[in-house]
């Protein structure tokens, strides 16, 4: 039984090329496990948090990562839902 606690990265207000770069770099970094991303704090649903998102998910599938995001608003649901990618986040 894995007791050891998942790594947490958090998605600021208004997510830039840096902070998600920064944030991929931290899972890099990481030993593959459980990740929560927590997406509450996002000012906008827009296609910029969707992209984070997506690259997120993509980054740490490639380091073995299990990723779970947490506190989507229901904009961002509801932007999921129309680009598709609803499922694939696992929201």
């Amino acid at each position: 039984m894995n007791t050891s606690q998942p790594l947490v990265v958090t998605l600021p207000a208004r997510p830039g090329r840096e902070d998600v770069a920064r944030l991929c770099a931290e899972l890099a970094a990481a030993p593959p496990g459980e990740v929560v991303c927590r997406v509450g704090a996002l000012a906008r649903a827009d296609l910029a948090a969707v992209d984070a998102l997506a690259r997120l998910k993509l980054a740490a599938g490639r380091r073995g990562h299990r990723i779970r995001f947490e506190g989507a608003g229901p904009e961002l649901r509801t932007l999921l839902r129309l680009t598709g990618l609803d499922e694939t986040l696992d929201l």
